[in-house]
This record gives C-alpha cells, structure tokens and sequence, in this order.
C-alpha cells in the first residue's frame, strides 16, 4: 500500500516562499497523476495544483503564478514550490492523486503565513 509523507511546511512572513515535499512508498506512484491539496481551519479540503503522469500541469486560479509543482519519478517524489505567499495561504497541504480511488491520506505539512 502506498504511503504518502509530506514535509517542508513552516512558518513563513507574507511575501516568503517555501518548497514542500511529497515521498510516496511503492513503485505506482508514477504512474499516477499526482496533486497537492490544502485545508484551511473551517475549510473543505481544494486542490491547488495537479502534474499529470506525462508532465502537464494544473493549478487554482488562487495559487497561478506563484505556486509550481513538480515530480521525481525516479524519487518517487512530488514537489510544491510556493513564491509570493499570502495569509490566506495558511492551511494543512497533503499530497495524493487527483483522480480515481486515493491513496490513504498522509499527515500534512503546517504552512503558516504571518507576520
């Protein structure tokens, strides 16, 4: 069964940027189109940004321009590059795929905009 750890998260001044990560035990993640997803406090769960198995991206129009993912097959990895960060950032991110049955959910990573 594949396991999902994020990392990376923090806490961050307006303006800043930070670089999650997303490592996925088992050989499938590949093959998989993969995304990152944020719960804010009171929240329901959003996608912010997808990267399909061949490379395409995705994002919500409330992250476009700041925020890139990206993936390492090879490492079994996904990554959310985030710029310009904002308050309304601040949220639970979680990793899994965008599409079909999910994988278990992992713990998140805290990001927190403050100043």
């Amino acid at each position: 069964q594949v396991q999902l750890v994020e990392s990376g998260g923090g806490l961050v001044q307006p303006g800043g940027s930070l670089r999650l990560s997303c490592a996925a035990s088992g050989s499938i993640f590949s093959i998989n189109d993969m995304g990152w997803y944020r719960q804010a406090p009171g929240k329901q769960r959003e996608l912010v940004a997808s990267i399909m198995n061949i490379g395409s991206t995705n994002y919500a129009d409330s992250v476009k321009g700041r925020f890139t993912i990206s993936r390492d097959n090879a490492k079994n990895t996904v990554y959310l590059q985030m710029n310009s960060l904002k308050p309304e950032d601040t949220a639970v991110y979680h990793c899994n795929k965008v599409r079909g049955l999910l994988f278990p959910w992992g713990q998140g990573t805290q990001v927190t905009v403050s100043s």
